[in-house]
C-alpha cells in the first residue's frame, strides 16, 4: 500500500469555517451529511468541534452504494459512540429525506412548544449530496448540485416553511488528513477533486480493499478466474481484461485505474462500503503511533540544534 495522503484544502473552505463559528451559537440542530460508503472518513472532525454538545442528526447518505449490513453496523455505532440520532437514506427517496426533519423536531421540540421555528445549520464535507439534500426539503432548487466537489461556496439561510429554517454551509474539509487510509478513501468516493489526487495510486489502495473484502465484485466484474495476490499484478489483470493496452502490449495503468475507480462511485461494482467500525481503532492507533514517532524525532532534531549552536559558541 502506498503511504502517500491527499490533501485539499482551498481557500474558501477556510473562510466557511470562520462563518460557521459565528453563526452555530444560534443553531438549535446540527444536520451532518456523511456519505454512507466512508462514514469515519466523511465525518469532518471539525464539526465535531464546532457543534460542542448541540443535538445532532448523522446523515448516512447514498446508502443505495453502501453495503446494507454495514450501513446498520455504523448507524448502530455512531448512535453508542456519538451519542447522535443517525439514519441512512438515499435522495432518490423523497420520504427518506423528509425523515430528517422528523429528527430535527425529536431533538428541538422546546422550539414548537414556544411557536417558533427550530433554527438548523447541514454541513458535511464536499460532494457528499448536501445540495440535494436541500433542495428536496425545500421542495426547489434552492442550492446547486452537481458531481463535482466544492459546488456550495456560501452561506444561505433557507425556510422550509415548516417550522424549520435551514442555514446552509459550504462542503469544508479540514486542512490536514491525518489518517492516510481516509486520504484515499475521501478520494476513490470523489470528496476530492480529480485533479488533486493521483488515479494509480487512489486505485492500488482500493483494489486492494476489493480484494479483501469483496472478491467476489471483482471477480464477477472483471470476468478474472482467480485474483492475483498483489495490487499491481490485480490492476493489470483488470487493464488487461478491459483493453487498456499500450504499444508492445504493456497495460495502461492509469486507464484502468480510472476505470476500477469510476465504476466504485458509479455502483457499477455493486453496494460496497470502504470501512468498517472495527478497522477505524486499529488505524487510529497507528495514526498514534506515527505522529508520536514524528514528534520524538522532532524534539531530537531540536536537542541536536541546540548542541551544534552550544559547540559553536565556544
Amino acid at each position: 500500500m502506498v503511504n502517500n495522503t491527499i490533501q485539499w484544502f482551498p481557500g474558501h473552505m477556510h473562510k466557511a469555517r470562520k462563518e460557521i463559528e459565528e453563526v452555530i451559537p444560534k443553531v438549535d440542530v446540527i444536520i451532518e451529511v456523511l456519505d454512507a460508503r466512508i462514514p469515519f472518513s466523511s465525518e469532518n472532525p471539525m464539526i465535531s468541534h464546532l457543534r460542542k454538545d448541540k443535538p445532532c442528526v448523522k446523515v448516512l447518505n447514498k446508502r443505495d452504494l453502501a453495503d446494507p449490513e454495514l450501513t446498520e453496523l455504523w448507524i448502530a455505532h455512531l448512535e453508542k459512540e456519538q451519542g447522535v440520532k443517525a439514519i441512512a437514506i438515499t435522495t432518490e427517496n423523497h420520504n427518506e429525506v423528509l425523515r430528517i426533519t422528523e429528527l430535527c423536531r425529536k431533538l428541538a421540540p422546546h422550539r414548537e412548544d414556544m411557536g417558533k421555528n427550530i433554527r438548523t445549520m447541514i454541513m458535511g464535507i464536499p460532494n457528499v449530496g448536501k445540495s440535494t439534500i436541500i433542495n428536496s426539503l425545500a421542495g426547489r432548487a434552492v442550492a446547486k448540485t452537481g458531481n463535482q466537489p466544492a459546488v456550495t461556496r456560501q452561506q444561505q439561510r433557507i425556510n422550509l416553511q415548516n417550522g424549520i429554517v435551514l442555514s446552509d454551509t459550504p462542503g469544508i474539509l479540514w486542512p490536514k488528513v491525518e489518517n492516510p487510509h481516509s486520504g484515499f478513501r475521501l478520494a476513490a468516493t470523489g470528496a476530492v477533486k480529480d485533479t488533486a489526487m493521483e488515479y494509480d495510486e487512489v486505485a492500488f489502495y482500493t483494489v486492494e480493499y476489493l480484494a479483501k473484502y469483496y472478491p467476489e465484485r471483482l471477480q464477477a466484474r472483471y470476468n478474472l478466474d482467480d485474483l492475483p495476490e498483489s495490487d499491481l499484478e490485480l490492476m493489470e489483470a483488470i487493464g488487461e481484461k478491459r483493453g487498456c493496452l499500450r504499444a508492445g502490449g504493456r497495460v495502461d495503468l492509469h486507464k484502468a485505474s480510472e476505470i476500477l475507480i469510476n465504476e466504485l462511485r458509479n455502483g457499477i461494482l455493486g453496494q460496497i462500503t470502504m470501512e468498517r467500525p472495527e478497522m477505524i481503532t486499529e488505524e487510529l492507533v497507528e495514526v498514534e503511533i506515527e505522529e508520536t514517532k514524528k514528534a520524538e524525532e522532532k524534539a531530537q532534531k531540536k536537542i541536536e540544534r541546540r548542541k551544534r549552536y552550544l559547540r559553536n559558541k565556544r
